[in-house]
């Protein structure tokens, strides 16, 4: 079987409030062309398929669309919910869209059980939230390794049963070893998100989501990463997909595709005349760039000035060097912390210094941790149906 493995689409995602939507159907068409031109068997949407739990009618619009062409093309397609769908949304009708191509898994009920495709067997697995999956799953650690591990137990039973043979995993997790991005939301329980690579023995290749940057965690355990950039952190990412050969025998070979690009990244800093003026960065004209002037003192109209040579600059940050009181606001201080280092952080500042102690640092990650599970459920994102909702009687 030759399939494509791509994940993490986020449709209806915006970058610095430019919408991407024009550039995802653009990845839309590069997608059907590879089906097309390398005869592609099935494509695997490994979660984050919208990036809402309530999309917008022209994001199910486009997703409508990518699948009926995909289809069409000669394809399956494979799509399992991650942590910023609705699951129960993404699922609607899932049993009647598997009969023309499209598998949805979304359902706790449905771990465990493949999808067949040219005699190779692909298991889906729904992103997988601990605090309500570990209980009906049986899992002996309310963390995701131990729901993962959960999972692979049905999955491994099942291949059992077959028999062995060809098989594949879809994931969306955070497996050690993936490098992160600032694009991705937190997963972390009790500040632990991370799966060992090992979770995955028993199957010949695994297709994960979650992580926005494609690379290989194993040979046979990868990240297809975003398909566009969802953060200047990603300015060297080669974004696209991973084109795989499975045979009978559970031989994978693995290749790059990569996907079009709407517009470069561009990340520059310095004082604002030698940006505008250094020939060096001429390739940054056209880029979506996002820019750190470290002029001593904050120029006059700096992002009007900037723009005239950098005109779709979307991101302007201060960092002053060689000033005498260097200003750097709280939010600034607080960028790349995580949540309960921000909120130890505050207590600190408004304590004049005194630092969270250990009692307090618990009470708070098990607050954050409250807000994170209560988000999901007044959401759906994340949001396994156990089973399938069923009216009896109905007239």
């Amino acid at each position: 079987m030759r399939l494509i493995h791509t994940s993490d689409w986020h449709l209806g995602r915006s970058f610095h409030q430019v919408g991407l939507l024009s550039a995802q159907a653009t990845f839309v068409d590069h997608l059907v062309d590879v089906v097309r031109a390398e005869s592609v068997d099935a494509v695997l949407v490994s979660g984050d398929v919208y990036d809402r739990a309530m999309p917008a009618p022209d994001t199910v619009g486009l997703l409508s669309e990518a699948v009926t062409r995909l289809v069409d093309a000669g394809a399956s397609v494979v799509l399992s919910s991650g942590n910023h769908d609705s699951a129960i949304r993404l699922g609607f009708a899932s049993e009647l869209l598997s009969r023309a191509g499209l598998h949805i898994r979304s359902r706790l009920d449905g771990v465990g059980e493949p999808v067949l495709v040219e005699g190779v067997a692909v298991y889906p697995l729904p992103y997988l939230e601990p605090a309500l999956v570990a209980e009906p799953l049986g899992a002996t650690e309310r963390t995701h390794a131990g729901v993962l591990s959960a999972a692979m137990d049905r999955v491994r039973a099942d291949l059992a049963r077959r028999g062995g043979g060809p098989s594949v995993v879809m994931a969306h997790a955070f497996v050690s070893g993936g490098a992160t991005s600032d694009s991705e939301r937190d997963i972390s329980v009790g500040g632990v998100s991370a799966v060992h690579p090992r979770t995955f023995e028993g199957v010949d290749y695994v297709a994960l989501g979650h992580l926005h940057g494609r690379q290989r965690v194993e040979e046979s355990v990868r990240y297809s990463g975003s398909p566009l950039a969802l953060s200047f952190s990603e300015a060297r990412h080669t974004k696209g997909s991973w084109l795989v050969d499975v045979d009978a025998d559970g031989w994978v070979h693995a290749e790059a595709v990569d996907a079009p690009v709407p517009r470069p990244l561009a990340v520059l800093r310095g004082d604002l005349q030698d940006l505008l003026e250094d020939p060096v960065h001429r390739g940054a004209e056209e880029a979506w760039c996002q820019v750190t002037l470290t002029d001593a003192v904050r120029p006059a109209g700096a992002m009007d000035q900037v723009r005239r040579r950098f005109p779709h600059t979307l991101e302007l940050r201060f960092d002053p060097q060689g000033a005498a009181v260097p200003v750097q606001p709280y939010s600034r201080r607080a960028t790349g912390e995580s949540p309960l280092e921000v909120c130890c952080d505050f207590l600190g500042h408004v304590r004049s210094g005194r630092v969270a102690t250990d009692a307090e640092r618990e009470t708070l990650a098990t607050a954050i941790e409250a807000v994170r599970t209560t988000r999901g459920e007044l959401t759906d994102e994340g949001r396994l149906p156990a089973v399938a909702q069923r009216t009896e009687g109905a007239a």
